[in-house]
């Protein structure tokens, strides 16, 4: 069909023009003189009925130029249609991939955010188990103050019990070295605490230890206790309950340590979930980068393609140079110029790009 209007009267009125001014009425010469409107091959098969109508026979040069054109044009014209429709097929499947990838990467960006907030729920969870712990040790001070009174109620035990002067002169050496052992264990936690965020294996060793000469030291009491309770029941009564309280402790110490390597196990397997969402995250973006050398690949083949019509019109060219010698040499032109453009057209079709 014509283009822009063109149809066969226009390229008459066109051709009669060019022979007016003495300009031979080439396919070129007729579509710049209708403003650079209508396809080529239109207007060449409007040429060809016009001038079978021509009284004047055609020389035979130019109806092989004509012939000649318009089998160029149309190669022309099928290799820049096929090259279109590959390279839009190509760039539609590339956007439908990077739609879907992008989608993916904002459902893993969701599920990160997810696992962030769940990190900082756990976080949080661990600040408060250590508050505890603080109130815990505010609980141990107590005993410890506690314990002190008890070593004033055996001194003044000591001047009711004369007789048993060596004996108390022991314990009291005994209840210095636990409360100086509880002291230390205080200190030992304190500085712990300090360091809870960034040494946790090495607090739970250090007061792993702690708890062990902590049980010693109570052992050693509760002999020395049941010693000195042979001698007074009162004495051995409240001991009792000192026993009992540290007892106390030591079962709410162990609860807030297997609770804190709870946590630990839960704060290991987040951040092994973020490591993997990031791995996918990662690869997405190598598939990505891999798609848009794809396009540039595609760009590359088109750019190909305008060089190759390029080269053929500069051929045609050549040939019509070429009408002005002899037939002979025209003929093999003519022949060795078609062999050409369709060894060009099967070189420079695209391949099909494979669907994922």
């Amino acid at each position: 069909m014509a283009r822009g209007g063109v149809n066969k009267a226009v390229v008459q009125k066109a051709r009669q023009s060019l022979l007016a001014r003495g300009t031979y009425p080439s396919i070129d010469a007729v579509r710049v003189e209708l403003g650079n409107t209508g396809s080529k091959t239109t207007i060449a098969r409007y040429l060809k009925e016009i001038e079978s109508y021509d009284p004047r026979p055609p020389s035979s040069r130019e109806r092989m130029g004509e012939e000649l054109s318009a089998t160029v044009e149309s190669l022309l014209d099928r290799l820049m249609d096929e090259g279109n429709e590959s390279i839009e097929q190509s760039r539609s499947a590339f956007d439908i991939e990077r739609v879907e990838h992008q989608a993916q990467l904002a459902s893993l960006q969701t599920e990160l955010i997810a696992a962030r907030r769940q990190l900082d729920t756990q976080q949080a969870s661990i600040e408060a188990q250590t508050a505890d712990l603080k109130t815990t040790q505010s609980s141990l001070q107590a005993e410890m103050t506690r314990n002190a009174g008890l070593n004033q109620r055996c001194t003044d035990l000591e001047a009711l019990v004369s007789d048993r002067d060596k004996q108390i002169h022991s314990l009291e050496e005994k209840h210095v070295h636990a409360r100086g052992a509880l002291e230390h264990y205080r200190q030992s936690v304190k500085e712990q605490r300090d360091q809870d965020q960034r040494r946790h294996e090495s607090q739970l060793h250090e007061a792993q230890v702690e708890k062990r000469k902590l049980q010693e030291t109570l052992v050693l009491k509760q002999d020395d206790l049941t010693r000195l309770n042979r001698d007074n029941e009162r004495l051995l009564g409240e001991s009792r309950q000192q026993t009992k309280s540290l007892h106390a402790l030591e079962a709410r110490i162990q609860v807030l340590t297997g609770e804190i390597q709870s946590l630990q196990l839960s704060e290991a397997k987040s951040v092994g979930v973020v490591e993997h969402l990031m791995l996918q995250v990662s690869a997405l973006r190598l598939e990505a980068k891999e798609n848009q050398q794809s396009a540039v690949v595609a760009d590359l083949r088109q750019q190909e393609t305008l060089s190759l019509l390029t080269s053929i019109q500069q051929e045609n060219d050549q040939l019509r140079q070429l009408q002005s010698g002899t037939p002979d040499a025209a003929a093999l032109q003519v022949v060795e110029a078609e062999q050409s453009a369709a060894a060009h057209l099967k070189l420079a079709k695209p391949p099909k790009s494979p669907r994922k």
